[in-house]
């Protein structure tokens, strides 16, 4: 769920970064992502009007997100810090402080500057978010969905069991799936 619009420290917040690069991602894996459809994901998340992405700005997010989903598919800790090393290292710039010319409150940036194209800054600052969620809670920082119909990636989030689908509507269907399964495997007149 996108962070409130009006809470300049939630909207920008490390959880509502990595949160908006799988909203990003998910919807960017179309093979034909509608800029509009992209331009919203960006609005729920903050970014401000006026906001128009052209096929070339999607095109170029589309990449980004095919680096980027590397790190959701990380089985490991180790695969996953690995993945953002190399993206950090071929893909970004040093770290630096802005406020965007006094539009908002000082925050790093790892893109080169404020104005960077699309895909630089999609790529610069959910690197930065999941590599804090990497170090924060040594874990991978997201999954892609384990149900085969479903390709959603998602944030892993809490210190609970570990998540394995993007929503209750996958882990249902996987579920039901199992139950169909396990009813057709089991001999006629149940168990003996």
């Amino acid at each position: 769920m996108p962070p409130p619009r009006d809470d300049w420290s939630t909207r920008h917040s490390v959880q509502a970064t990595a949160q908006r690069t799988a909203a990003l991602l998910n919807v960017l894996a179309d093979e034909s992502p509608d800029p509009a459809e992209v331009a919203a994901v960006l609005r729920a998340y903050g970014e401000s009007d006026p906001l128009e992405l052209t096929p070339r700005d999607v095109a170029g997010m589309r990449a980004a997100a095919s680096l980027l989903r590397q790190v959701f598919a990380a089985a490991h800790v180790d695969e996953a810090a690995a993945v953002l090393n190399r993206l950090l290292r071929e893909h970004t710039g040093p770290l630096r402080l802005t406020s965007h010319d006094g539009d908002s409150p000082w925050h790093p940036h790892l893109d080169p500057d404020d104005e960077a194209p699309w895909e630089e800054w999609l790529l610069a600052s959910s690197c930065m978010a999941l590599t804090v969620l990497v170090w924060d809670r040594q874990r991978p920082p997201g999954r892609v969905c384990g149900s085969p119909g479903c390709r959603n990636v998602f944030v892993a989030q809490g210190s609970g069991p570990e998540r394995r689908y993007c929503s209750r509507r996958c882990a249902t269907r996987e579920r039901v799936a199992a139950h169909r399964r396990n009813l057709a495997a089991a001999p006629p007149g149940g168990p003996s």
